[in-house]
């Protein structure tokens, strides 16, 4: 999916459930402006290795759940 289309389908909720993760995490983060503004490729190696690792945990916790 390109960054327009996924930008507009997560604006409309239209996201798969992993997606959601990762856009939310990206708001904890304070990185989610960045992202609607530049899509993924705009963040750094950094910011995008801490939203892949806290989405990591959090599929970690579900299953553990």
């Amino acid at each position: 999916m390109n960054k327009d289309k996924e930008v507009q389908a997560y604006l409309r909720g239209e996201l798969t459930e992993e997606e959601k993760i990762k856009y939310e995490i990206a708001g904890e983060l304070g990185v989610l402006d960045k992202v609607i503004e530049g899509g993924w490729r705009s963040l750094s190696a950094k910011e995008t290795g801490r939203i892949g690792g806290l989405m990591t945990r959090r599929k970690k916790q579900e299953q553990g759940a």
